[in-house]
């Protein structure tokens, strides 16, 4: 690896970012942590095989 980010791993940051955002100013969706790791799990693993 030479330093630089991939698209994939920009792609998760910034959904997760996103999610982390929504979830927090809105707390009847959850915990803000815990929606955002969901969500970049699921991308991480929705994502593995490309």
């Amino acid at each position: 690896m030479d330093g630089q980010m991939d698209q994939r791993t920009a792609l998760l940051l910034l959904v997760g970012a996103v999610t982390v955002y929504v979830a927090f100013e809105h707390p009847p969706l959850g915990t803000a942590l815990l929606v955002g790791v969901g969500v970049v799990t699921l991308l991480q693993l929705l994502l593995k095989d490309r």
